[in-house]
Formats: structure tokens, sequence, C-alpha cells
């Protein structure tokens, strides 16, 4: 499987990274770390995320920190999709079913 950023998933990523990393550079590159180990787990099992109402979308939570990853899987084109990456606590555009 390949690992693909949408614009925005790639911007969430660096968004996250910067905001942390003004209070604790050390726990930036953790909490970053911790993010793509999810998506590790996503290209070996392309369906472990949870299924969202929006067709095809699934929601992957990164152990430690409490970051959503929302991505689709293209089994076919053997391709992860990363659509957004959000923290727990904002506001979530996709609902489980």
């Amino acid at each position: 499987m390949k690992l693909r950023f949408t614009p925005r998933a790639t911007q969430d990523l660096a968004d996250i990274a910067e905001f942390i990393k003004l209070r604790n550079p050390t726990a930036a590159l953790r909490v970053r770390e911790s993010i793509l180990e999810a998506l590790q787990s996503a290209i070996l099992f392309p369906r472990i995320g949870r299924l969202q109402k929006v067709e095809g979308v699934r929601k992957l939570v990164t152990r430690k920190y409490p970051y959503l990853v929302y991505y689709t899987a293209d089994e076919a084109a053997e391709e992860i999709m990363v659509l957004t990456i959000l923290h727990g606590a904002r506001e979530h555009e996709y609902e489980d079913t």
C-alpha cells in the first residue's frame, strides 16, 4: 500500500507539530511519530479504521495522543489517502456508523 496525503492532511500534520513545538519541541516529535505509526498500521491493515457515515471514509485513533486520522483505502490501487488529521477535542467532520 502507498500512503498519500491530501494537501489538507499535510497542513494538519504541520499545524499540529508547530502548535506543540511552541510549548515542547520533544513532544511535537513524539506526537508526529505516533500519528505516522498509526498510519503504518493502516498500510498493513487498511480496514483497521472505524467506518464513518461518509462512504469509504475510515477513522483511526492514534495511540497515546487523542488524534483522529480520517482516510480512505483503495485496495485495488493499493493506496491509503489521508484526508484530515484532527485532535479528538475538536469538532468532527465525519461521524461513526
